[in-house]
């Protein structure tokens, strides 16, 4: 057995990713309880589902492009430039005097954050031996453990006593430094493990291959304008939507397996159950916060303390359906999530309503994090299990696509309901309460389609 992953060869790039993933994951979930309020204050509450759907349709470019330079040019220029870009854009967005800029720097950080993600695990595949990459995407995994407990609380109180801006203004402090050593431990790192192939071991055909940057960028293109249609209810807003829906329509299918959208057996089903799942939880996390804060007038520490039992919970389930519930069948448990998920939006139905108290619609994120801790290993299980070993990266990087799709899909439907109710004339909590009630669809379609997921 050779040196460890904090043995002095490896020690510094040991010491740079962990802190690089402790404040991805701390910036991450420190962020989003503070949007709702950064959204009041600018004046941009109607533009708050582009706010936050931009950030996920940047992502999915933001990993093809990372992935992609990676794959040619090694992980230490697209990983640290992405960690570089997340500090100009938390500054970007800290001195927003305008939604549209907040939306800016929340397209750039998604980018930044799609580079970081996908170059950091290609960067540890560069950097270590082989016998070494288990110890470090573990530890990869555990440094988001601090932050989920941690981040949303204090952001929550920064938030409430000073400032959204200064949490902004502190993540990009606090992330200075590590990007600038990141930039001088990848220059000494080698760029080629050496159990890395060459790149003349490659085969040519694999060296010319080239990921699908143009249908990424038209995605990520598509998805910003259906997110920005469905923010007001005009001919103009409306325009914007059908060339969003038309562009998401015509090029998704082409990174996803055949039948998805018609739920063909097996790893069709799976990865639509994917993106309906993932576009439930994310639609609650956006909207819950902004009618809590907005409308019912709850405290952005409450708020954030819901957050930080969403992590917890989520984490507790998710062990719970690999350690207690392992002999049950993988699609019935993805059913039972998907269950927890309807009554998690019950939840949020009824805490719509002015008569009762605000917190009751609080409930439905952690309920629902327990329905996604339990199904979400579950359906990777089940996509793994129907793919060739030879196809499960692209079966990977399918569930990854579509369940971007399926946050600014479900989340662009939800907020078009939510803004027409508002040009109806509808009560604000009325509105939130009929959004939240369309969510009932994706989840119960899920608990329906969940034995089409089963594996043999």
């Amino acid at each position: 057995m050779g040196p460890g992953i904090f043995s002095r060869q490896y020690a510094a790039a040991t010491a740079t990713f962990t802190v690089v993933m402790f404040l991805t994951g701390f910036t991450a979930l420190a962020v989003v309880p503070t949007l709702p309020t950064a959204a009041r204050d600018l004046n941009g509450v109607s533009l708050f589902s582009l706010v936050a759907g931009c950030f996920v349709a940047a992502s999915l470019l933001g990993g093809v492009l990372g992935g992609h330079w990676a794959d040619r040019a090694g992980a230490r220029r697209p990983l640290a430039l992405g960690m570089v870009v997340s500090v100009v854009t938390l500054l970007v967005s800290a001195s927003s005097v305008s939604i549209w800029q907040l939306a800016a720097g929340r397209f750039a950080d998604g980018l930044a954050a799609g580079m970081v993600s996908v170059s950091v695990t290609t960067a540890i595949g560069q950097s270590y031996p082989e016998y070494l990459r288990p110890r470090m995407l573990a530890m990869m995994s555990a440094s988001w453990i601090i932050p989920s407990l941690v981040g949303p609380p204090l952001a929550g109180v920064v938030t409430e006593f000073w400032s959204w801006r200064a949490v902004f203004y502190g993540l990009a402090v606090l992330t200075a430094l590590p990007a600038v050593s990141l930039v001088f431990v990848l220059r000494e790192a080698p760029t080629d493990s050496p159990d890395t192939p060459q790149a003349d071991s490659v085969p040519p055909e694999k060296q010319t291959a080239r990921p699908p940057l143009v249908l990424a960028a038209t995605l990520s293109l598509g998805a910003a304008l259906s997110q920005y249609g469905v923010s007001e209810w005009d001919v103009r807003h409306l325009l914007f939507m059908l060339v969003g829906v038309v562009l998401l329509a015509a090029f998704a299918p082409r990174l996803l397996p055949k039948g998805t959208w018609r739920s063909v057996r097996g790893l069709p089903t799976v990865v639509l159950l994917r993106g309906l799942t993932s576009g439930t939880y994310f639609s609650i996390e956006a909207l819950l916060p902004l009618m809590l804060i907005t409308q019912r007038r709850v405290s952005p520490v409450a708020v954030s303390v819901a957050f930080t039992a969403s992590a917890v919970l989520w984490a507790g389930a998710s062990w719970v359906q690999g350690k207690l519930l392992q002999h049950v069948a993988r699609h019935q448990l993805v059913r039972v999530g998907a269950l927890i998920m309807t009554a998690s939006v019950a939840f949020a139905v009824v805490g719509s309503l002015s008569g009762l108290p605000p917190l009751t619609a609080a409930v439905a994120m952690p309920l629902s994090a327990i329905g996604m801790g339990l199904l979400t290993p579950c359906i990777t299980v089940l996509s793994l299990s129907h793919s060739a070993r030879n196809r499960q990266g692209h079966t990977t990087s399918a569930m990854q696509t579509n369940m971007n799709l399926g946050q600014v899909v479900v989340l662009a439907l939800v907020t078009a309901v939510l803004n027409g109710c508002r040009a109806a004339g509808t009560s604000a909590l009325g509105g939130y309460a009929t959004a939240f009630t369309i969510l009932l669809a994706p989840t119960l379609l899920v608990a329906l389609l969940a034995v089409r997921a089963r594996s043999n």
